[in-house]
C-alpha cells in the first residue's frame, strides 16, 4: 500500500502552499487533514527528489562563509566578517572601513553607548556612514593630540560619528600619551578626564583598530608618542600588538609593557566585558597583533581579509 509521504502530487501541491504561497506548516496540516511531522518530511523529500530546487541568489557576499565560520569557531568569536585581498594598503583600509560601516548600520541601536578608537581605518569606516538619527553617545576611548592628523584622532572620530547618528559626542580633553606613570595618575585624578573614561564600563558596542608597533603606516606609529628606540624595545619584548595605543603580547598580557602604556583612554581590560567589541586589521603581518588582541579578550567580533584569515587558521593548524 502506498504511504501518503510517497505521494508526489501532494509532496507538489504542500511544496506550493509552503514556497509559493507562504502558508506554514501547520496551517498546511489542517488545511490537508495530515499531521504536521508528515508536512515536514514531505518538504525534506520534494528537495531530495528535485521536485524544490532551493537556489540562494548574491552568494557572492558571502563568498568566505565558510572561512568566517572556521574563524569563529577556532577563537570563539561572536562573528567575523572577511573581505577579498586589496591591491594596497590604503584600498585594505577603505575596504575594511566600508565593511565595518555595514555591519555598524545593522548592529548600533538607540541608547547605544559606543567607544571609538584611532586611525585610518576607522576614519574611512565613518567616512561611508549615511547620515541617519540614533540616539547614541559615542565616547573616545584613547586622548586625542599627537602629531597625527587631526581628522584621525579619538576624538575627532567621536564627534563626526555622532554627526552622522545625530548623537552625541562626549570629548576627551587629554593627551593621549604622558612621559610616566607619574603624570599619568595625575591626569586621572580629573574629574573631566574620569567622567570620560567611566563610560568605559558601560559600552554597547567599541570599536578598535589593531595595530602593531613596526608598521611604517601604522596609526600608532603616526601619532609621534613613540620614538625608534621605544619600537625596537617593544619588539626585543615580544610585543605583538596593540589595541588603543597599549601593548600586548601573543597570549593578550599588557603587564610586560606596563612602562609603555601610559596612556589616557580607557583601559583594554574594560573591553572584555562589551557586548559586541569588535577589532578591524588586515593583511598578514596584523596576524599576531589580531591572535594577540582575541587571545586577551579585548574583542569578539572580527573585520579581516582573507589573507589575514588564511593566516589566522595557518597558525592553529
Amino acid at each position: 500500500m502506498k504511504k501518503v509521504v510517497d505521494d508526489i502530487r501532494l509532496m507538489t501541491k504542500i511544496s506550493d502552499m509552503y514556497y509559493n504561497q507562504g502558508i506554514n506548516k501547520q496551517d498546511i496540516a489542517k488545511q490537508l487533514q495530515i499531521s504536521r511531522p508528515i508536512v515536514i518530511r514531505m518538504l525534506k523529500s520534494a528537495v531530495d527528489l528535485g521536485i524544490v530546487d532551493i537556489h540562494i541568489h548574491n552568494l557572492d557576499l558571502i563568498q568566505h562563509w565558510h572561512l568566517e565560520n572556521q574563524l569563529q569557531k577556532q577563537y570563539s568569536l561572536k562573528e567575523c566578517i572577511i573581505i577579498d585581498e586589496q591591491p594596497n594598503s590604503d584600498a585594505l583600509k577603505q575596504s575594511l572601513g566600508k565593511t565595518a560601516c555595514q555591519y555598524l548600520d545593522y548592529n548600533i541601536k538607540d541608547q547605544d553607548t559606543i567607544g571609538i578608537s584611532m586611525g585610518s581605518t576607522l576614519y574611512y569606516m565613518i567616512n561611508a556612514m549615511k547620515p541617519t538619527k540614533k540616539d547614541v553617545t559615542i565616547v573616545p576611548l584613547v586622548g586625542g593630540q599627537g602629531s597625527m592628523a587631526n581628522d584621525l584622532h579619538s576624538n575627532s572620530l567621536a564627534h563626526v560619528m555622532a554627526h552622522r547618528l545625530s548623537g552625541q559626542a562626549i570629548p576627551l580633553l587629554a593627551p593621549a600619551r604622558v612621559a610616566n606613570r607619574h603624570l599619568l595618575q595625575g591626569l586621572l585624578k580629573e574629574e573631566s578626564i574620569t567622567s570620560v573614561l567611566t563610560y568605559g564600563n558601560h559600552l554597547d558596542i567599541a570599536i578598535v583598530g589593531i595595530g602593531y608597533p613596526n608598521e611604517n603606516e601604522s596609526s600608532i606609529m603616526a601619532t609621534g608618542y613613540y620614538k625608534e628606540h621605544e619600537v625596537e624595545e617593544l619588539l626585543s619584548k615580544k610585543v605583538v600588538g596593540e589595541v588603543n595605543m597599549q601593548f600586548y603580547d601573543i597570549e593578550g598580557k599588557t603587564a610586560p609593557y606596563k612602562a609603555y602604556n601610559n596612556v589616557v583612554g580607557v583601559n583594554i581590560q574594560k573591553l572584555r566585558k562589551v557586548p559586541l567589541s569588535i577589532g578591524i586589521g588586515g593583511g598578514t603581518k596584523k596576524a599576531n597583533a589580531i591572535k594577540g588582541a582575541i587571545a586577551g579578550k579585548y574583542i569578539n567580533v572580527l573585520i579581516t581579509d582573507v589573507s589575514c584569515a588564511q593566516e589566522l587558521l595557518k597558525d592553529e593548524s
